[in-house]
């Protein structure tokens, strides 16, 4: 088989080692619903361990067998014989995670802080200082039921206000507007209120960014702040 081809050519190799398999079950980010994304992880877990199998009966070491994907790895039920799960956005979900039924948005631990300094009253829009080399360009829920443009906008607290999203974003600035077309009351967002958006795509946004700003539920204040690894 070619799998084991593959894996002998990596072994004998004197400039390579062979430590493994892993993939990533990327056919879970287009299966909502938590029933429907246990059986992805069922055979993603099954499909690994048999190439894991395969190269261990033809005397080939597999000492890694490596999932991924955020879905699978928050409902999955048996990881016997996995020795590493790869759920990057996991530690602060987003909202394709959220369109998937994986998290709720009041789970999503991430966000883009942001200021208003403009209206368009005629157009019923809020002008923000996010654009996309804040958020990203990632439009991932626009094949889902809801389409949350390129971001959920909240108050400081992360609670998301009426039905406005970020429906389109040029390099500096975003646009806010109401999903439904009703009325933004502008008073109630003079230049300079700060807001938060909430990522479709949490690794994209935060690849825009140097670091994260940690804060408490409850207040704005920084707590903390948390370098991060960039580049590739």
């Amino acid at each position: 088989p070619v799998l084991h081809e593959i894996g002998r050519i990596l072994h004998d190799s004197p400039s390579t080692e062979l430590a493994g398999v892993m993939t990533h079950s990327g056919g879970s980010y287009s299966t909502p619903g938590a029933e429907a994304i246990r059986k992805v992880a069922v055979r993603e877990r099954e499909a690994i361990l048999a190439a894991a199998n395969r190269l261990r009966e033809a005397g080939l070491p597999c000492p890694i067998v490596s999932v991924g994907s955020t879905p699978t790895a928050m409902f999955g039920e048996d990881f016997s014989g996995i020795t590493e799960v790869r759920a990057g956005v996991y530690v602060f979900f987003d909202l394709v995670m959220a369109g998937l039924g994986v998290c709720s948005v009041d789970d999503i631990a991430v966000s883009v802080l942001t200021s208003v300094i403009g209206h368009q009253q005629r157009k019923q829009q809020l002008l923000v200082d996010a654009g996309w080399m804040a958020l990203s360009r990632d439009h991932g829920t626009a094949s889902q039921p809801v389409d949350q443009g390129y971001g959920l906008v909240c108050d400081l607290r992360g609670k998301p206000i009426g039905d406005l999203i970020v429906t389109a974003a040029n390099q500096e600035h975003g646009i806010i507007e109401s999903r439904s077309g009703a009325p933004i009351d502008f008073a109630a967002f003079p230049v300079g209120t700060r807001l938060r958006i909430l990522p479709n795509h949490a690794c994209a946004t935060a690849a825009q960014h140097n670091a994260y700003q940690v804060i408490a539920t409850d207040s704005p204040a920084v707590l903390a702040t948390w370098q991060r690894f960039n580049g590739w």
